[in-house]
Order: structure tokens, then C-alpha cells, then sequence
């Protein structure tokens, strides 16, 4: 059955075609590592999480890049802050995302490029912009001149006087138009730089995306990724600039996922309304939150409500309960008569579990599948306890593998990080609080102890100058 994705550029659902048949590559923009990632954030991961893992049960090779932000104007303030550099900083919490990920039962990227590594590609890109007359340069800065992509303004659907409001939010008088953006930045005074034709600087924020997506999946991109508060400006920058540099379409679909508001606002380290995806974890396992932020379509919002992740924990305690009261049947004593019995299609709930995603990624419409074949499943086998007759033996074990196809899709098989998981990461980071204070009383054997036994239950430790981060070894 064919896919359809809500498309941004065009506001509307598109069957979607590749442009490499059988392949797939997305990009989605990543964090700006300046603290923990905290629940907003961490919807659109598991969205494409889910996405990725959908991809491949229908048989598509998937290439996944999303990248980090690791230097900006407010890395540099927090550094600054911590008495930390910024490069640092940035590697700490780029860290402690990808545990949060692992602890979320989220794939690693194929691919997690970072601003810094791509310097010289950003400099080649910004001098080709220049040449072509796309942008120009003031005092050390590049600017993109809007003015020379017509069709600035195709993704937001924003009106001029619109994007002229949000062009004052930061007003240069150097400017030829105040919608111009920054793709190189002169460096102040005290911060980190790059040498480039136009002196040190580092890049904008907007061109470094652009760079990094070309690079690793060509263009156009099959499908570009973010959340809603990116479109504008960010994407739409990112499509001038790209297709000015390749004279191509830059990507062919654009999903974007709505915020997860906190007391009726949405998260934002800004204005400090947030939940910290660690803390979460605290209190709730990895499966039930994957759940509860999939249980809404990633298009419309989601207030975060910690009773209704509650109520996904009872579903999956009941969805457990049946799983195991199947392998009970599987693993006892047979009623090996010739009894015949006619069990429910339960294929039916795959079709209808696949159809849900295959329409712009219905999530909330494949976990309800997924819990009516779980309920089907209990009801059918409790007429079979104890001794289920061998006719029914075959049509469970097939249930039980679709089970935890669905179950793997949606990312919710048992890992470490469930209710268990969290004992072992408090134990782990208790052990990391003694292993700081034997480091602070100089006691260095007592502390290399602790993180050799660690090392040898497969768990890795890294030390950064903002603290330590855990992981399970490969």
C-alpha cells in the first residue's frame, strides 16, 4: 500500500515517492546543545524513531542524519557562565542526549554531524553564494540577500510585512534588506572563531544544516524534518540558501511536529518551562513516554499530563500480563485432542496497525491496534487455560510474533530503562557520586576501581569538565 505524508511546501497529504526507489533519506534538525534535552525535544526523536523503523518493515533502506548545533551565541554564554569552553560544554550535553536517546529506546542516527566539524565545507558553500551573488559581504559578516530567491517565503507562507516583522526581532542597519540572514558571523571579542576569507568568525546558524544535509544524503533530500517553531525562519532559509547554492530542489517533503506545552505553554529552555527528559525517566519508564507523546498525531500539540502516562503504564502492564499468560499456553501442557477450534484473524489488526502509519504516520491510530490485538489476544486465551487444545497452539505462537513486530515498530520492547532500568541507572549514578567525591580526596585507585567494575558489566563512563555521563558499551 502506498505512503501518504503531510507535505509543509504544499499544506497538503502526498502519496510518497522517493527519488531513489527503495531508499529513503531524512534529515531533522537536531539539538543546540546548551542543556538537557527535555521532552519536547524528545518527540520528534521517537517520532522518527517509529518513522525509521516503519520504513524498514516495508523494506526501505533508511539513511538518518540529525545533526548538533554545537556552537552559538548562547553555547557561549553558558560556557561562559560554567567557566567551561564551549566546546566542552557542547560535548557534555551532546553526551548525556544520546544516553537520554538509548534510555528512550531510541536507534542511534546513522549519521550525527556536528556544526564544528564542517567548517571548511560551510566556508566553500558561502564563498560559492558569494560568486554566484546570492549574498555579500559587511565588516567580516556574509549575509544571504533574500532579494535574489524569488520564491522566498514558499514553505511559511508568509506574507512580506510578515517576515519583515520577524526580521526587526534582530535589526542590522548594515543590511541591504532586513530579511537578509547571517551565513558567517565576525567574531567578538573573547569567543571562538574560525579563520575565513572574511577574518574569524564562525557560521550562522541556518547555513550549517544546509552543508550537513547535502553532504550526507545529496539533494534533494527525501524528507526534511523539525519541529513547527522551525519553519519559519529557519527552513525557509535553509531552502534559499541550499537551492541558490545547487540550483535543485532542496527536499521533497517537509514533516513538521507540533510542541508538547507544559502548564498550558510550550517547553522552551528559554523561558524555563520544561521537563527534563532524565528527570521524566525518573519517574516513568521509556516505553509509557514513547507511548503518551505517540499517542496524539505529531501534528497537533500535546499538553503534558503525568496521569495519562500513568494510564499508559497500567495499558502496558495489562498488555504484559497477556503476553505472558501466551506463553504460558505455549510452554504447558497441551489438550492434545482432536478439538477444532476457530480463533479470531488476528492478522487483520497488522493490516490495520500498518494502514494507520501508512497514512502521515497515524500514530495514535496503530496504538490502538496494537492494544485491540493485545485485548483479543487475553480474551481468546483465557477460554484455553490451562491446557489450550493443539489447534490453537500455532495461531498463538503467529499472534505472539506479531505482538512483538508491533511492539518494535512502536519501539516499546522490554529493555533496560523500564521500571527494572531505573534501579540499574540509580545504582549507576550513585556509583558515580562516590567515584566523584574518592576523585575530589585524591583516593584516584579507589575511583579507577569503580569505573574497571563498571567497565567490566558493559557500562562506560565519560568524563567531561561539566560531569559524567553513562552508557551502555557495544
Amino acid at each position: 500500500m502506498p505512503i501518504y505524508i503531510h507535505n509543509t511546501l504544499t499544506n497538503r497529504k502526498e502519496e510518497f515517492v522517493p527519488q531513489v526507489e527503495g531508499k529513503v533519506r531524512i534529515y531533522s534538525c537536531g539539538l543546540t546543545v546548551q542543556g538537557y534535552a527535555h521532552i519536547g525535544h524528545i518527540r520528534g526523536a521517537v517520532l522518527f524513531d517509529v518513522i525509521r523503523r516503519f520504513f524498514r518493515k516495508k523494506g526501505y533502506e533508511v539513511i538518518y542524519v540529525q545533526n548538533f548545533t554545537d556552537i552559538d551565541d548562547k553555547i557561549i554564554a553558558k560556557a561562559k557562565h560554567e567557566g567551561v569552553s564551549p566546546a566542552s560544554l557542547a560535548e557534555y550535553y551532546i553526551s548525556a542526549y544520546l544516553q537520554d536517546e538509548e534510555e528512550m529506546g531510541i536507534m542511534q542516527a546513522d549519521y550525527n554531524p556536528r556544526a564544528t566539524h564542517h567548517i571548511k565545507e560551510i566556508i566553500e558553500v558561502v564563498e560559492a553564494l558569494i560568486r554566484k551573488g546570492c549574498a555579500y559581504v559587511v565588516d567580516g559578516d556574509v549575509y544571504f540577500s533574500v532579494a535574489s530567491f524569488p520564491s522566498y517565503g514558499k514553505l511559511s507562507k508568509r506574507s512580506l510585512d510578515e517576515m519583515m516583522i520577524g526580521a526587526r526581532v534582530e535589526v542590522d542597519e548594515r543590511k541591504r534588506d532586513p530579511r537578509d540572514f547571517a551565513l558567517w558571523k565576525s567574531a567578538k571579542e573573547g569567543e571562538p572563531y574560525w579563520e575565513s576569507p572574511w577574518g574569524k568568525g564562525r557560521p550562522g546558524w541556518h547555513i550549517e544544516c544546509s552543508v550537513m544535509s547535502i553532504k550526507y544524503l545529496g539533494v534533494p533530500l527525501d524528507i526534511h524534518a523539525g519541529g513547527q517553531d522551525l519553519i519559519f525562519p529557519h527552513h525557509e532559509n535553509e531552502i534559499a540558501q541550499s537551492e541558490a547554492f545547487t540550483g535543485q530542489t532542496f527536499a521533497r517533503y517537509w514533516l513538521h511536529w507540533a510542541p508538547v506545552n507544559l502548564k498550558g505553554e510550550k517547553m522552551a529552555k528559554s523561558t524555563g518551562n520544561v521537563f527534563i527528559v532524565r528527570e521524566a525517566l525518573k519517574q516513568f519508564s521509556p516505553q509509557a513516554l514513547r507511548l503518551y507523546l505517540l499517542s496524539s498525531h505529531y501534528r497537533s500539540p500535546i499538553d503534558f499530563d503525568g496521569e495519562k502516562v500513568e494510564e499508559m503504564e497500567r495499558a502496558l502492564e495489562r498488555a504484559r500480563e497477556a503476553e505472558e499468560k501466551v506463553d504460558i499456553a505455549l510452554k504447558g501442557t497441551a489438550d492434545y485432542s482432536e478439538r477444532i477450534v476457530e480463533l479470531p484473524d488476528f492478522g487483520v489488526y497488522r493490516e490495520q496497525f500498518y494502514s494507520a502509519l501508512e497514512d502521515d504516520f497515524n500514530t495514535p491510530r496503530a496504538i490502538a491496534s496494537y492494544f485491540s490485538l493485545v485485548s483479543e489476544v487475553g480474551r481468546v486465551i483465557d477460554d484455553f487455560l490451562p491446557k489450550p487444545p493443539t489447534s490453537v497452539l500455532l495461531p498463538l505462537w503467529s499472534a505472539k510474533k506479531l505482538i512483538q513486530e508491533l511492539k518494535w515498530v512502536l519501539g516499546i520492547e522490554e529493555r533496560r530503562g523500564g521500571k527494572e532500568g531505573r534501579g540499574i541507572e540509580g545504582f549507576v549514578e550513585l556509583l558515580i557520586k562516590v567515584r566523584d567525591k574518592l576523585r575530589k580526596q585524591k583516593l584516584y585507585e579507589l575511583a579507577d576501581e569503580i569505573r574497571s567494575g563498571l567497565g567490566t558489566l558493559g557500562i562506560v563512563l565519560e568524563d567531561h569538565p561539566g560531569g559524567t555521563i553513562w552508557r551502555m558499551g557495544k
